[in-house]
């Protein structure tokens, strides 16, 4: 009986009933056998209560059974047999994150990386549907997830993510270009990749815009992300102590490369973010522009399931009558 449900609920709301009905028993059978005081008792000690005398309180016992029993098949306990079927014309989505060490920069709290890392995972949170994979770049780039539906690994590994892991750099033309590897082949309805940086492209083999093309040949839409607020940003350096200083270096994006490249694949798109909370703007808004269309077809059976309580009741209190009329008669 897994997913009981009771039609009609508010009828078990009648088993306050039984307690009262207990307590009530309880005192009239004091009453009925109330304590005689002697002065001695050697002359009970071989008196022994009978079976019949034992057994005086099974005829309540089964009327506070059967009245249980009825009380549950009046509220109609149902089960519900169902099948769910769900076809998803579902977006294939992969994250491009730059990890190199200007994502360090503490123009984010606590700095551009881990806010990247925070907004993503909750990005990742409400796209349950969806495949999603993780490429990370620096002056090189590499799959850490492929297209999964596994959320929970990919929120583990994407923890992992730290820059220095790789070579420094921005190459922000193989990190495009190692996510469009791992997309194009997609059969899903609509394909995307969000690439997030805060550099200008120095390192790497495969040009940005070319990558960009490629894309679009494709089909897989390209959102481009900004990382970095205007001016300058604040940097931990170590010297030559070990303690952590800080340096205001200049915040450089190539924001006309960044466009060029969303608007080169259909209905892409290039966004800034200067802090936390427009980066979570920016992700909320990619997700209400790219939410999945889910077909789901439902089957379900409702089983009524009182008669088993009903049945229990019937006998309990045909029992409790032939014990009154036969065994227990005065």
């Amino acid at each position: 009986m897994d997913n009981l449900t009771f039609a009609n609920g508010w009828v078990l709301w009648m088993l306050v009933l039984i307690p009262l009905l207990i307590v009530w028993y309880v005192m009239k059978y004091r009453k009925q056998h109330a304590a005689l005081q002697f002065s001695t008792l050697p002359l009970f000690d071989t008196t022994k209560k009978t079976l019949r005398q034992k057994l005086i309180p099974l005829p309540f016992a089964l009327r506070v059974i059967a009245l249980t029993a009825i009380i549950i098949a009046l509220a109609r306990p149902q089960s519900q047999l169902s099948r769910q079927e769900m076809r998803v014309e579902g977006i294939d989505i992969v994250l491009a994150m730059d990890v190199s060490g200007s994502m360090l920069a503490e123009d984010f709290h606590p700095n551009r990386l881990e806010a990247a890392k925070k907004v993503a995972a909750d990005f990742i949170n409400g796209r349950k549907t969806d495949r999603i994979g993780l490429v990370v770049f620096a002056g090189e780039a590499f799959t850490q997830v492929p297209l999964t539906i596994d959320h929970h690994v990919l929120l583990q590994q994407l923890h992992k993510v730290k820059s220095g892991t790789i070579k420094d750099g921005t190459a922000i033309g193989d990190g495009l270009a190692t996510a469009i590897n791992r997309i194009k082949d997609s059969q899903a309805k609509s394909k995307v990749i969000i690439l997030l940086t805060d550099g200008v492209n120095n390192q790497g083999s495969v040009d940005p815009q070319s990558a960009a093309e490629i894309a679009a040949l494709y089909n897989i839409r390209l959102y481009t992300i900004g990382v970095g607020s205007t001016g300058k940003a604040p940097f931990p350096f170590k010297d030559q102590f070990g303690r952590t200083i800080y340096q205001n270096i200049d915040v450089e994006i190539d924001e006309p490369l960044m466009t060029q490249m969303a608007q080169s694949t259909k209905d892409g798109q290039y966004f800034r973010a200067t802090n936390k909370k427009s980066l979570e703007n920016i992700f909320s808004q990619i997700d209400d522009m790219e939410k999945s269309k889910v077909d789901v077809t439902q089957y379900a059976q409702t089983k009524d399931e009182f008669l088993p309580f009903a049945l229990i009741g019937l006998l309990a209190l045909l029992l409790e009558l032939l014990l009154s009329l036969l065994y227990f008669k005065q």
